[in-house]
Parts: C-alpha cells; structure tokens; sequence
C-alpha cells in the first residue's frame, strides 16, 4: 500500500486532539513527513513528540517540500485559502479543515488553483462521513414524502470536553501583530462577503462559518438545499441563531446555540408520515463516541423504535480512509470545494433575511 507523505499547517486543537493521533494509527496509509505552527515551541513540541523533522513556521515553505503528497490546512480560517492555494500551486492535494474559506470569492480562487495543479481538494466536514449519517442519507431516499425536518446543534463549549479528556499542548510565543493581523483579516473578508452589515452580524457569521457549517453541510446532503429562509433571528450579540428553512413540500427549523452546560445535543431529523430518522452525533473531541441513527416507524398495526449503531470506528478515521481513496484512487471527493460554496450561500441567505431587522 502506498503511503502519502502528509505536511500539516496548524498545530492546535484539531490537529493534536484529531489528525495527528488518526494519522499516525492509519500509518499504513500516510507517513506525517512535516509540521507548520506560527508558534515555534509548540512546533518543536510537536515535533519531537511525532520524530517529524522537517519544522516550519512559514506555510509556504512547507508547501515547497518536494516529497510531500498532501497538504492539512488545519490553522485559523483566515489563512486557509493562501496555504490551501500554495499547497495546490506546488502539486500537492489539500485537505483543508472547515470552514474552507470565509469568502467566495477565496474558494473560487482554490478551485482555480486545484483545477490549474490538477490535484485533488477535500473539505473536512467529518460528520458527512460517519457510518449512521451515510446510512441516513440512503434510508430518508424510501421514507416517503417529508412533513417536516430538524437541524439542531445546542452544545456545551468544546472546552467543557476537552479540558476533561485531552491535553492540548498550548504556547504563545506568536510572531508579534499575528493576532491583530488575524482579526484585521477575519474584519476585512467579512466585509467583502457581507457588505456593510452591523457588529453583531459579524459574530454570527463567524458562528455560522464554524459551528453551524457542520449542520448546514449534512442537512444539504440529507435532504437538500432549501429554496429560501422564511424567518430568522439571532440574539445573545448574534452567538445564538435560530431559522425556518423552506424546502419542496415542507418546512425544516435550524437551532445553534453554545452555552455551558457539559453536553452535545446535535442531530439532524426527519420526519415523514410513517417513519422517522434521526442522526444524532456526540463531541468530535473524545474519539469513538458513536454516532446513532435512531428509527420510529408504523408499519400496519405496530410501532417501533430502533437504535442503530453501524460502529464504534470514529467518524474523523472513517473521514481520512476515504481521502486516502480518494487520492490514491483517483475519484472525486464528496465535500469538494464546490460543495462548499453552497454552505456560504445558506449562509448569506439567512444573513439577508437577518438583516430585516435592522
């Protein structure tokens, strides 16, 4: 089995909870051959900690490496699409954590370089990949006509979960001006996507690119995009959203709320007239939590109720597998950057249904 030689840009959370411990179990698939971090002892941690000797604290260097085959954009989203474009302009695939970008204008510009490079771009939307969710997508195709759907995400802040069961390494020694140069950028391409819109829709849309693309992502593949928002508000500063989504034939309700109380709460649901299916997820932060899908349904003169539980296997590995085929095999991934795109579109149209409050 060939092994693809990985460089990973961003070393926090995601990377020292998720992909570095995955890669490093799936070592038949992919060899983890350099490191990229602004912080430069957290990269040399990092480092030492996985024997990788190839450090950068400069992405586009990294992205130069000759013998590397893929490229993990994994830092703040501000940045993925310079690191995201660079990895593509030097031959390498991309994974690139969600969201891609903030823009759209930054996604058409990674779709140009990938199309250019000839190489392959994968968006890391885990939770389209875990075994109870694709079951999902195939069961709701025989549930018949739908009345009605659910999106929700109400959690506990990742902290709550990952103070308890990880240690993440953290360190500040950041170029100076890094931070300021983060949120100058984050102000700017919030800016050119929305336009002039008040603060406090600012924050929503950061919301909306984090958390909620999760939902927004897996509701499209579930049951489609929906032809317009109906209604929608935002509240705590714009860290809490709620809308109605109109589809073909009936209506679905979008929930995100983070609070802290220590528990996940998301789930997509479906209702049709005799059946129903749920997907409901746990904390991407403590590996092999499954993911169910549970089933009520009315055939003749019984009900039932059914828990299904395909596997312990954690949606993120299931995730890396499928990129490693998708390379190596030469076949497009689902969660390309096209598919992407639709998510920002969603996400302006509740944007501009917002903004008839103001």
């Amino acid at each position: 089995m060939k092994k693809l030689k990985v460089g990973l840009i961003g070393l926090g959370e995601v990377a020292q909870i998720i992909h570095l411990p995955i890669l490093q179990s799936l070592s038949d698939r992919y060899e983890i051959a350099a490191l990229c971090d602004i912080s430069p002892s957290l990269l040399d941690h990092m480092g030492r900690l996985y024997r990788v000797p190839n450090l950068y604290t400069d992405a586009s260097k990294l992205a130069e490496q000759s013998d590397l085959d893929i490229v993990f954009v994994l830092n703040s989203d501000e940045y993925h699409a310079d690191c995201a474009i660079a990895a593509a302009r030097n031959k390498k695939h991309v994974f690139i954590e969600k969201p891609m970008t903030l823009t759209t204008a930054d996604a058409d510009a990674i779709i140009k370089a990938r199309d250019e490079a000839g190489v392959q771009v994968m968006v890391g939307y885990m939770r389209r990949f875990a075994p109870a969710f694709t079951q999902a997508v195939e069961d709701v195709k025989s549930i018949g006509k739908i009345n009605y759907a659910r999106i929700r995400d109400i959690i506990g802040k990742n902290h709550l979960f990952i103070n308890q069961s990880s240690v993440v390494h953290r360190y500040k020694d950041f170029p100076e001006g890094a931070m300021e140069d983060r949120a100058a950028r984050a102000a700017r391409m919030i800016q050119e996507e929305l336009g002039d819109v008040p603060e406090i829709m600012h924050n929503t849309y950061r919301l909306m690119c984090g958390l909620s693309s999760h939902d927004i992502s897996a509701m499209r593949e579930l049951i489609g995009m929906p032809n317009r928002v109906v209604s929608a508000m935002h509240w705590n500063n714009g860290w809490n959203l709620a809308a109605i989504f109109e589809f073909d034939g009936f209506y679905g309700t979008f929930e995100t709320i983070t609070d802290d109380n220590r528990r996940f709460d998301a789930h997509l649901e479906v209702y049709g007239n005799t059946k129903q299916i749920r997907v409901q997820y746990n904390t991407p932060y403590i590996r092999h939590l499954p993911t169910i899908m549970h089933v009520k349904e009315t055939v003749g003169e019984s009900f039932s109720e059914s828990d299904v539980r395909p596997t312990f296997k954690d949606p993120y590995t299931v995730e890396l597998e499928y990129l490693y085929d998708a390379i190596t095999q030469g076949f497009t991934p689902k969660t390309t950057p096209e598919d992407y795109k639709n998510d920002l579109a969603v996400f302006k149209m509740i944007v501009n249904e917002l903004m008839k409050n103001y």
